[in-house]
């Protein structure tokens, strides 16, 4: 894939953030047992400094999700451990909302074109279907835990999906998911793995609460299509 000599020092940037925080292992700093540890002296730098902790949470919470790093769920019952659930929520729903979007937007501008050079047609027959039920597709893509939220981003970033309504339909589809993380992240101390957070049956009503706009939608259109036939 070629990308445009003008855009080269942006992806440059992009490579150089990804490669320091696995060549310095910054993972390792993002791990349940390490926040537990944490959580204290993060709560009294809080207590003592609340604008600036809360500026550097939504920077570090920004950065790692622009740059599709790994720690996001981490970081989001931090928020709540830190914030407690009405701050943590609303901090957590803008910085991820703006995280996601400046992820869409480095897709958008570093790969689209070439994308759209090499698989026009096929790039066409989406972008038809996101203009058509985009804001619906993208609300289900957000509710129903199914795939990775950078995965999305990315990807979304080479539809024709416009900017505004990737961010405010992301932040309405996440904030489900977020509410329930930072609520577990008030509750640290009990919580001994991340893969239990989320039940099976908490899942599935996410799935059907992101399916119901579109089954509205297809309902809406079918019965319109009964009353005026072609």
């Amino acid at each position: 894939m070629n990308i445009p000599k003008g855009r080269l020092p942006l992806l440059l940037v992009i490579a150089a953030a990804i490669g320091t925080f696995f060549i310095f292992d910054l993972q390792n700093f993002l791990t349940l047992e390490n926040l537990k540890v944490q959580q204290y002296s993060i709560t009294t730098y809080r207590t003592g400094h609340p604008v600036m902790a809360t500026a550097l949470y939504m920077l570090i919470y920004i950065a790692a999700t622009s740059l599709s790093l790994p720690g996001a769920t981490l970081l989001t019952l931090a928020g709540g451990a830190i914030f407690g659930l009405l701050w943590g929520t609303v901090i957590v729903s803008f910085a991820s909302s703006l995280g996601a979007t400046l992820a869409f937007l480095a897709a958008r501008f570093l790969f689209r074109d070439s994308v759209k050079a090499k698989f026009g047609d096929r790039l066409q027959v989406i972008d038809t279907g996101i203009e058509r039920e985009g804001a619906f597709y993208l609300f289900t893509l957000r509710l129903v835990p199914l795939f990775p939220f950078f995965m999305i981003n990315l990807v979304m970033g080479l539809t024709s999906l416009k900017t505004l309504t990737f961010y405010w339909v992301s932040q309405l589809g996440m904030l489900a998911g977020t509410l329930v993380y930072v609520n577990a992240g008030t509750q640290l101390a009990k919580i001994e793995s991340l893969s239990g957070i989320l039940s099976p049956a908490l899942v599935g009503s996410f799935a059907l609460l992101g399916l119901f706009p579109l089954l509205v939608k297809k309902a809406m259109l079918a019965y319109e299509n009964t009353k005026n036939p072609s």
